[in-house]
């Protein structure tokens, strides 16, 4: 893994119109400020429960979304930045940054052949010279991810969820790329087959040297897969850093809180463990707290956490949070 950044954000934010008209216009508040860089050739978790803007921010980052501010930046060249009016066309980037969608069942077009779904992309990019060529592609490309060439000329329905999600990586993969953001890939699948799919994500991204931005709920499954593992909270980032350093030695009180519920096979150990329970319900990003968004459910929760929105800061080396108590915390 070089050292060098492929993809950096800094200060995005994606709010959502929700209705209202003038000054009352409200705003769903789903990415906040969030600052991020993903080295070439690494595996960047990023985990959070439900609503706290994960998939915004990795549809934002590939202006599937267009950003509300901020700024993007691909391989040293900056693509999108808001206060100097600069958005490139996407189309030529479309081909170096790819996306895995969630759900295997809602991302395939059911009138499509498979084999017509893993084309699409080679068509669109013109990236065959000839239909033998196309065909060829598409073979390899299905094989890639541990289907056949039988498979071609099915229908998405007769397919299985798992068997699904691979045709949803083959066509990622059409256009060889080389950042491809894996929006929950496998929280549809039986657990039998998340294994699989983990694996062979590790696989391709060894021999075609893939970076990935790895969204997931599950922590377990990010530490298993990841570099370095960020951690999202109604749209902000709370803490980021490598991955065995995030799980050990993690500082901010609502990342402590998401390893404590990670699963211990060893019942000893699970007696031992203590779960931390967080009090409350997560705000509405319509409506978010003042100054630290964790503060209605943070136990060290003071008046200048009400007052003040804490700096995302780099703590130890390599390791951010974004906390005005971290001392009380640790």
């Amino acid at each position: 893994m070089s050292r060098d950044r492929l993809v950096e954000v800094q200060h995005l934010k994606q709010y959502f119109p929700a209705g209202g008209f003038g000054k009352n216009k409200k705003y769903v508040q789903a990415v906040d400020d969030v600052n991020f860089y993903i080295f070439r050739g690494e595996t960047l978790g990023l985990v959070g429960e439900s609503g706290c803007g994960k998939t915004t921010t990795g549809r934002t980052l590939l202006r599937l979304y267009e950003p509300t501010d901020g700024t993007i930046i691909y391989d040293g060249k900056v693509i999108f930045d808001k206060q100097k009016k600069i958005a490139e066309d996407m189309m030529p980037y479309r081909k170096k940054m790819q996306i895995v969608f969630q759900d295997p069942y809602a991302s395939l077009d059911p009138r499509m052949t498979v084999g017509d779904i893993v084309g699409e992309p080679i068509d669109i990019h013109k990236l065959a010279e000839s239909k033998e060529e196309r065909y060829d592609r598409i073979i390899n490309l299905l094989q890639r991810v541990g289907l056949n060439s039988e498979h071609a000329n099915r229908y998405p329905h007769e397919f299985s969820g798992g068997q699904r999600q691979r045709v949803g990586i083959a066509r990622a993969l059409a256009v060889h790329p080389e950042f491809i953001v894996c929006d929950e890939p496998i929280s549809a699948l039986d657990v039998s087959i998340q294994a699989q799919v983990i694996n062979m994500f590790e696989d391709l991204q060894e021999s075609m040297g893939l970076t990935y931005l790895f969204i997931a709920h599950a922590l377990s499954v990010v530490k298993h897969i990841s570099n370095r593992i960020g951690v999202m909270y109604l749209g902000n980032l709370v803490e980021l850093a490598d991955s065995y350093e995030l799980t050990m030695h993690s500082m901010h009180p609502y990342t402590r809180s998401l390893i404590s519920a990670i699963p211990i096979a060893d019942p000893v150990q699970a007696r031992k463990s203590k779960r931390i329970i967080l009090e409350g319900d997560v705000p509405s990003p319509l409506n978010p707290p003042s100054g630290c968004r964790f503060r209605t459910r943070c136990p060290y929760a003071t008046e200048q956490c009400a007052q003040e929105v804490p700096e995302f800061k780099e703590v130890k080396p390599r390791h951010f949070a974004a906390c005005h108590n971290l001392d009380k915390c640790n």
